[in-house]
């Protein structure tokens, strides 16, 4: 048209997509930024953040702990079929405590809590913008991110790598289950296992992990619920939004912060 190219449609979109993507790096760091300021005011409403705290940490107490214990489980029953006729069945317990403290106690648990509080907390966030209720906030002069954000944040800070560590109990007492049932190895086996190859770096590498997979969890909720409209299908979509963020940048981050832990603060 008057003697302009135009772009192919698929390339059209990915570049649309990119600008869109780099607007909301933008606006979250903001988010972020605009938190972190107001920390030291939100916290003063300690009530608040001890609500955040029982429905993020207390009411997913449950579904954790299901998953932990099978994941568990799953993690003995691989463990033994993996090492059959290679390792000694005496090592098991090292297995099963190095993976689940590492690995899967705070990235499955992260998971889990993402999905369940970053939907929660979008589509509640989402539900106050789209009925005015955010704008009414902010006519009372009552900075909605110290009146909502804060709160959410530091307790998923908090409870997540509370959550974590009862997740590795848990996941290594369903490992014991599953070795003294049907594997065979007997409960001094497996606690000596557990003895002989246990450092300290290896739990406190998941409990970091944690802390940053729980900030990632309350700034995605509170990011996508802030930036909700379009009324009821709009809250969906934002909910959809938040718990896929937070799950894929909780992949991205464990890769990293495994990487700078174990290969500079954690390497001797």
């Amino acid at each position: 048209m008057n003697g302009e190219s135009v772009p192919p449609r698929p390339f059209a979109y990915l570049w649309e997509r990119m600008g869109d993507w780099i607007a909301d790096v933008g606006r979250i760091a903001m988010l972020v930024g605009e938190t972190f300021r107001m920390m030291a005011h939100g916290l003063r409403s300690g009530r608040l953040v001890i609500d955040q705290m029982y429905i993020i940490g207390v009411q997913s107490l449950v579904l954790v702990l299901i998953v932990s214990l099978f994941t568990g489980a799953v993690a003995g029953v691989q463990a033994a079929y993996q090492f059959g006729g290679v390792v000694p069945m005496k090592y098991i317990g090292s297995v099963i405590l190095r993976s689940v403290i590492i690995e899967l106690g705070p990235v499955l648990t992260a998971l889990i809590v993402g999905g369940r509080v970053g939907a929660a907390i979008a589509a509640e966030l989402g539900t106050m913008r789209v009925t005015e209720q955010i704008d009414a906030l902010e006519a009372m002069a009552i900075n909605p991110v110290r009146y909502l954000v804060v709160p959410r944040v530091v307790a998923s800070i908090v409870m997540l790598p509370v959550l974590v560590m009862i997740a590795n109990a848990v996941a290594i007492f369903g490992g014991w289950v599953v070795c003294i049932t049907n594997i065979g190895v007997s409960t001094h086996t497996y606690v000596q296992g557990l003895q002989d190859f246990f450092y300290l770096k290896d739990l406190w590498s998941g409990i970091i992990k944690s802390v940053f997979f729980g900030a990632i969890i309350g700034w995605m909720g509170c990011y996508h619920g802030f930036r909700t409209e379009g009324g009821a299908e709009g809250v969906g979509v934002a909910t959809t939004r938040a718990v896929v963020s937070a799950c894929v940048l909780v992949l991205i981050s464990d890769y990293v912060l495994a990487n700078v832990l174990f290969r500079f603060v954690f390497a001797k």
